[in-house]
């Protein structure tokens, strides 16, 4: 009776499944490309030790496994491992010698359209145009990966860590990504996942472009010269990320709408810990911006914006905002913590007693007049101030908190595990 039913069993499965086999692949002249162009799908290629010739095409489901210790070698023409074949997997490979043309397309590793659920994970993918380019294949994932760009390129003609391309559905998890352009483009893609990536020596280190309903969340940002650039994107959930030394803003968000920033430390940046530009509706809270020229800079119409239970702490200029109109940065009884602000709580609640107001009417010629820094010592500029800060009613507009926090939000973040260094 048992085995009549394991063979019942047998007959229900795939024919991938029944005919699914491991084969050993030398490391020798065209042996690879032999084993590919004989696989069935189902199959794992398990290459040997050694260096294994490219480019190479997959066009059915099978695994290819590399087990850390051998290499495909691109002829430094197009892409080195092109998938064209839902669900293979690629593992334990280093990748190298893609082509440095293509419109920026050549890669380490090709997902296109057909390569539906791939799988990209323990793979080295060292000096290639493009690390992994996600070329419309839905639901792939990459993780696990380090992937080194090119170093011999001006930084904007370089290729991507990662290119997402219309791929909805696509993740990319657990990487360290140096060099080369930007870490992680995504290009009008939606519910897409980034995180927990390690971000180095790059122009941006996640750059949204029309990538809508998505996360980005856990990752590290270390001396680039962007961290997070979110672009012309909506729903887009900014989460617990790190951005630390980089060197124009921790965080960029241009025509970004109906967005959540939250728990992010944002430090030591050179110009901006975050620049808002025509962005609307969006949330940002529980966030650490701390040593920064400009803790928030926004414009061009971004009032529409939630923004609470933050701490701005040593910033150079904690707000710059050029306009009219009052904004209070407060919201049923809860502000931000301002650094610079000397406030008493004598009631014990945690809010400050006294409004917090971050610029006055210098702070605005200066912005727009920087010759006028040298007045600043004059007995003149400080009766300004003085007369700004004793009657309010004659401040142009601006920023203000009605109810400052007492104690700085402090979001403890997942340390990059230090071994992958």
């Amino acid at each position: 009776m048992l085995l009549r039913l394991l063979f019942l069993v047998c007959l229900l499965l795939p024919a991938s499944f029944a005919v699914a086999v491991e084969t050993s692949v030398p490391a020798t002249d065209g042996a690879l490309a032999s084993a590919l162009q004989t696989a069935k799908a189902g199959d794992v290629l398990r290459l040997q030790p050694g260096t294994h010739a490219g480019p190479v095409t997959i066009d059915v489901p099978l695994t290819l496994e590399g087990n850390g210790a051998a290499t495909i070698e691109g002829n430094g023409t197009g892409s080195v491992v092109s998938v064209l074949a839902p669900d293979v997997t690629i593992g334990g490979l280093v990748i190298v010698g893609s082509g440095s043309e293509g419109d920026g397309r050549d890669a380490g590793i090709f997902l296109g359209k057909k390569a539906t659920g791939a799988i990209v994970e323990r793979n080295r993918i060292l000096g290639n145009l493009v690390g992994v380019d996600v070329h419309g294949a839905q639901d792939a994932l990459v993780q696990n990966n380090v992937i080194e760009g090119r170093q011999d390129h001006r930084m904007n003609s370089r290729g991507n860590g990662v290119y997402v391309w219309n791929a909805p559905g696509a993740k990319v998890i657990g990487n360290d990504i140096r060099w080369g352009r930007d870490g992680i483009f995504a290009n009008t893609s939606k519910r897409n996942q980034f995180s927990g990536n390690r971000f180095r020596d790059l122009r941006f280190a996640v750059h949204y472009m029309y990538t809508h309903d998505s996360v980005v969340a856990g990752n590290t940002s270390l001396g680039n010269h962007i961290g997070y650039a979110i672009m012309y994107s909506n729903n887009v959930r900014v989460e617990e990320n790190l951005s630390r030394g980089d060197r124009d803003y921790g965080i960029m968000m241009n025509y970004t709408n109906k967005s959540v920033v939250a728990d992010n430390r944002v430090e030591q940046t050179g110009d901006r810990c975050v620049f808002i530009y025509n962005a609307h509706k969006n949330q940002l809270r529980g966030n650490r911006f701390e040593g920064c020229g400009i803790g928030v800079h926004f414009t061009a119409g971004s009032e529409r914006n939630q923004i609470i239970g933050n701490a701005f702490i040593g910033n150079r200029t904690q707000v710059k905002y050029v306009g009219s109109r009052w904004l209070d940065w407060s919201e049923d009884g809860q502000g931000n913590f301002w650094s610079d602000h000397a406030a008493f709580d004598l009631d014990g609640n945690g809010i400050a007693d006294t409004a917090y107001r971050p610029n006055d009417a210098m702070d605005h010629i200066l912005w727009t007049q920087p010759a006028a820094r040298s007045l600043l010592g004059s007995p003149a500029v400080q009766l300004i101030r003085w007369s700004q800060a004793t009657f309010p009613s004659t401040l142009p507009g601006g920023v203000f908190d009605r109810a400052p926090l007492m104690r700085p939000a402090d979001p403890e973040l997942a340390a990059w595990e230090e071994a992958r260094q």
